[in-house]
Parts: C-alpha cells; sequence; structure tokens
C-alpha cells in the first residue's frame, strides 16, 4: 500500500443510545481522515466512547448519522477490508482450537486453496513470533502470546486497515512494551494501515504518527496532533528525548481540559 491516499474518512458521525429511560449520546460529531499506511492513535478520557466509535468504524455498530466511508464506499456492515484485535483477547480465541486454527478460521470464510490459506497462517505466526507455537492452544500459552495470537489471525486476514482496541491493556508492562514494538515493527515493515484506540497517553505518543485526542461523551475531537517524532523509535532513547516529553505532556493536559469540560467544540459557543 504504497500510495497515501485517503483510506478512510469519517464525516459527522453521531451516535445515540435510545432507551426507555431517556437517550445518552455518546458521540456528538466527530469528522476526520485517515490515509493508507498511517499510524493513527485515539485517546480520551475514560467513558468518552472510544469503543464506541470503533465499532461504528468497524461496521460493527449502526450509527444514528454521518458517514463512514472505506476505499470511497460506505461502510454498512462488517467490512472485510478491517481486521479489528480487541483488549480480551481471551474471549476472542477459541480454547479448543490449536493456535494454527485459530488464525485460519476467517480465511475460510475466503476463497482461498488450502495452499494459500497455509502461507497465510504460516507467514503471519512467523512475523508475530510464534512459528514454533502453531500446534499449542491458547491456554497454554502467557497473556502477551495469546494476543500476539490474535494480532496473528488479523495479519492473515489481509485487511486494508487493522482497528486495535486498548489490546494491550491487560498485560505486564514488559509485554506491553514488547507488543508495542511489535505494532510499530508491522505498520513499518509491511506498511499496515493502523488505528489504534489506547487509555495509555505515552502508548500514543510512541506509537502514533497522529493522535487524536476526544473530548469527554457526546464525544468530537478536541485535537488531531501530529506526532514529530523520528519514524525510528525504541523504547528506551524515544521515550528519553525532550520532543516526547512535551508531546505526552500535551496530550495530558488536553485529556485534563476534556475532563473538566474546558475545551469547546467548533461551531459551539462557549
Amino acid at each position: 500500500m504504497s500510495d497515501r491516499s485517503t483510506l478512510l474518512r469519517v464525516e459527522h458521525l453521531r451516535k445515540v443510545y435510545e432507551s426507555t429511560t431517556g437517550d445518552v449520546e455518546a458521540i456528538g460529531d466527530i469528522s476526520f481522515t485517515m490515509d493508507a499506511g498511517q499510524l493513527v492513535c485515539i485517546v480520551g478520557p475514560s467513558g468518552c466512547g472510544k469503543t464506541t466509535l470503533l465499532k461504528c468504524l468497524a461496521g460493527l455498530l449502526r450509527p444514528t448519522g454521518g458517514v463512514v466511508e472505506m476505499d470511497g464506499s460506505p461502510v454498512t456492515g462488517p467490512s472485510p477490508a478491517m481486521a479489528v484485535v480487541f483488549q480480551e483477547y481471551g474471549r476472542s480465541l477459541y480454547p479448543w482450537l490449536t493456535v494454527r486454527g485459530n488464525v485460519e478460521l476467517p480465511l475460510r470464510h475466503k476463497k482461498l486453496s488450502r495452499t494459500q490459506r497455509n502461507q497465510l497462517v504460516v507467514d503471519a505466526l512467523d512475523a508475530v513470533g510464534l512459528a514454533h507455537a502453531a500446534r499449542s492452544h491458547p491456554w497454554q500459552l502467557s497473556g502477551g502470546m495469546q494476543q500476539r495470537v490474535a494480532i496473528a489471525r488479523a495479519l492473515a486476514y489481509q485487511p486494508e486497515i487493522l482497528i486495535m482496541d486498548e489490546p494491550f491493556a491487560a498485560v505486564d508492562a514488559q509485554t506491553r512494551a514488547d507488543l508495542e514494538d511489535l505494532v510499530r515493527e508491522l505498520h513499518t515493515s509491511r506498511e499496515i494501515s493502523v488505528l489504534f484506540v489506547t487509555h495509555d497517553i505515552d502508548e500514543s505518543v510512541y506509537l502514533g504518527q497522529r493522535v487524536l485526542v476526544l473530548s469527554k461523551s457526546p464525544t468530537w475531537i478536541q485535537e488531531d496532533l501530529t506526532v514529530d517524532l523520528p519514524p525510528e523509535r525504541d523504547q528506551i532513547t524515544t521515550r528519553a528525548l525532550p520532543r516526547f516529553t512535551q508531546l505526552r505532556t500535551h496530550v495530558y493536559d488536553q485529556i485534563q481540559r476534556a475532563k473538566r469540560g474546558q475545551a469547546v467544540a467548533p461551531g459551539a459557543t462557549s
């Protein structure tokens, strides 16, 4: 995916949950675009609707209003151009299937030969460092390795965009750092487009080329920040850079302003 054309377009997206006790406006008005090959992180206050937004983008939840387009076509349901990696990897993997079986499962819905499926599975497992674990079952693996299986499954599906919903929130700090570097390596070496939701401010700055800072609910994009760190990053050198500290402090300040309701949406009166 070498061109920098617009891959994802979101325009005036809204989501209102209806109930007998009163409607709840989760997403107020969100608009942004994402180019092919980008790694974009999304952060915001707790409860601001990050997961709701991702489900709307992935076609898993019907928005109340607005447009979501993938490659110029409206997203009206689960898109074969997207793959989602969830936080709860334990629930997304089938314990009775081997690692290989879990990675191969979505490919059975594609018109592929057995040889083609095998090549995709082998390549994906190798890419995440799990070639040796193909015959194991998920319950035999650590949490970090299970999440690598989930990432491998998404890779094997060959999506145009990989959507990740707080995928490393349930692992320890060391494993998290390793998985962050894995995502960056896959993004760089395979030119994969990644939309990554996280509650971790440092993670968003370390991973992203852009950081979208969301307001509190009803949600809008408070800031679209370009992360002007060197493209080659590592956990020690990058996080020690003065610019890294400046960026993460800026994002933290934006989120605190969002929590306090001090930011005003475009077009709104303060």
